[in-house]
């Protein structure tokens, strides 16, 4: 599991480097699992998990209950998730994961980014096949038996527990992601936080130039307002 913590470590770092994009983007997560199970989080598992990201953030809890209120009026922006597939210089293969209220402008943008960097937008399908989708949740093992934990969590979904630096991580698929959620919260483990990646099955190695080149694509893929997520097969 290096090789995906090496990808969620670099590109995490990269993504959430500014604070208010990382409000912002936390912000939607917050508004879309609010319009998809309601503002209670008891009743939300997707609304627990985007309130304890955001408290892994540091994200003020007035802004996390302000997101939340807005997202409960009725007249509110109704975020819609759209997965985007294209290719870069070099081999480069990218996913992007959006949340937007306004599909033609979104994907307008994403194009004309695509044309200035010598990339390519995709079709739907054309890039996904060459990565796997997974689930990391940060938890706080305190006293555990791991052992006795890993059993536990086989039925759930488990692929494998990873310590790296100070940090406990949990590694699923996607399909399992509710059902991992579930295991814990019933075992009392506390859930720092949750990833959701896509790992690239093989990756590819570049000289400094055409590292220049491939980031400055990414960057600007990750500078978009509707942008949530880019991930990508390049070691960087």
């Amino acid at each position: 599991m290096g090789r995906a913590f090496e990808f969620r470590k670099a590109r995490k770092m990269k993504r959430w480097g500014k604070m208010a994009v990382t409000f912002t983007r936390i912000g939607k997560e917050i508004s879309m699992a609010v319009k998809e199970g309601g503002p209670d989080p008891e009743n939300n598992s997707r609304l627990r998990m985007a309130i304890k990201n955001a408290k892994s953030e540091n994200m003020p809890k007035d802004r996390v209950d302000a997101a939340i209120k807005k997202a409960s009026d009725k007249d509110s922006s109704n975020y819609e998730e759209i997965l985007y597939e294209g290719k870069g210089p070099f081999g480069l293969s990218l996913m992007i994961e959006t949340a937007t209220d306004n599909i033609n402008r979104t994907v307008a943008n994403i194009r004309a980014i695509f044309n200035r960097n010598n990339g390519e937008l995709g079709t739907s399908g054309s890039q996904e096949f060459n990565f796997d989708r997974k689930c990391i949740f940060k938890i706080n093992l305190e006293d555990r038996d791991l052992e006795e934990l890993e059993l536990e969590l086989i039925d759930f979904g488990l692929e494998e527990i990873e310590f790296i630096e100070e940090e406990t991580l949990i590694y699923t698929p996607f399909v399992d992601f509710g059902n991992m959620q579930k295991g814990l919260e019933e075992l009392g483990v506390d859930i720092i936080a949750v990833d959701i990646e896509r790992i690239p099955h093989h990756t590819i190695e570049l000289n400094d130039s055409q590292k220049e080149e491939v980031n400055i694509l990414i960057e600007k893929l990750e500078e978009d307002e509707d942008v949530q997520n880019v991930f990508h097969n390049a070691i960087l």
